[in-house]
């Protein structure tokens, strides 16, 4: 399968597995969770070639790592991202002392005066390491990479996430711990 392809079934997933599931007929648990035969099978409904090998090809090579498979393999569901309402079941973790956040310059004043907020989200998203939050930021525009210092924000109250493929999750980022 092209690597075209492959990102067209990853875009339609992270629409149906973060945001619509609606839009392709899947039902979700309360932890965002599908059946994966559903999964195929409403996909190849709709017009996209899917089986268990792709699919599996799909997750694997998903940059950012935004699908998982249960443990048994019988189903998925997206990471983070989510504008829907599910519970991941995350638990709280501390955060390294400095955390990332990629976004675009056009949207630095509202930052500048209001922090990063969640918006439609359930979390805001920071990434461990420079060159993924540079990545991150390069889709909407002239990219701007803030430190966040999370080991501050952590001792002075704020809760944070660390999801399965990396992304660290918190509620808000008051702009005191932005630089």
């Amino acid at each position: 399968m092209n690597p075209k392809e492959i990102r067209r079934i990853s875009k339609a997933m992270s629409l149906a597995l973060r945001h619509r599931p609606e839009a392709f007929e899947l039902k979700l648990d309360t932890q965002g969770w599908c059946n994966v035969d559903q999964l195929i099978n409403n996909f190849n409904k709709k017009g996209y070639t899917l089986n268990i090998e792709i699919l599996r090809k799909v997750v694997e090579q998903n940059d950012k790592k935004r699908f998982a498979f249960n443990e048994t393999g019988n189903k998925i569901r997206a990471n983070q991202g989510h504008s829907i309402s599910i519970e991941l079941g995350y638990q709280p973790s501390k955060p390294p002392s400095i955390l990332f956040h990629g976004t675009a310059t056009k949207y630095l004043a509202s930052i500048q005066s209001q922090g990063l907020l969640k918006r439609q989200r359930h979390h805001v998203h920071l990434s461990p390491d420079y060159n993924t939050a540079v990545q991150v930021g390069s889709r909407h525009g002239t990219v701007v990479v803030l430190s966040i210092r999370a080991e501050d924000m952590y001792l002075a109250g704020h809760q944070f996430f660390l999801s399965e493929n990396g992304v660290w999750l918190t509620d808000h980022v008051p702009t005191d711990y932005i630089r």
